[in-house]
């Protein structure tokens, strides 16, 4: 079982906020009223807290991570792992994963191709149901 340990607001494009308190997530949108609410399936954003540690290792800290612009921090579950179509209950949420992986931005820390290591680690999710999630609270995968 995972665990949240940031949720982020984009507010525009490159810039987004903290929020300390819980979080409404709305079905076919995702979270109250971030930039990049109501895409297709590509609703909500989570990346994984481990992640960020490995950038953080190879020097690569602040570089990717602000650019993913993730909705949720997650630790404890490698969502990537999981098969498209998993669903998640997260908070007071049930989201589904509709896409693993997003374009990679190019970098210094990227591979001899260029390609970020780590782009194939966020993963989107449609809110199926919604509902309010705060930090701490868990992530669990649905049978």
């Amino acid at each position: 079982m995972g665990k949240v340990t940031a949720i982020y607001r984009s507010v525009k494009k490159g810039e987004r906020i903290r929020l300390d308190q819980p979080a409404l997530f709305i079905p076919g949108f995702g979270l109250e009223g971030d930039s990049h609410g109501g895409r297709d399936k590509r609703q909500v954003c989570l990346f994984g807290l481990n992640s960020t540690e490995q950038l953080q290792k190879i020097g690569g800290a602040g570089l990717c991570t602000g650019r993913f612009n993730e909705n949720i921090t997650t630790t404890g579950i490698e969502l990537f792992r999981l098969p498209l179509g998993t669903r998640l209950k997260i908070g007071g949420t049930v989201q589904e994963i509709s896409q693993i992986g997003k374009k990679c931005f190019g970098c210094e820390i990227g591979d001899e191709n260029g390609k970020c290591l780590l782009a194939n680690e966020v993963v989107f999710t449609a809110v199926i149901i919604g509902g309010f999630i705060k930090v701490g609270d868990p992530i669990e995968v649905m049978e």
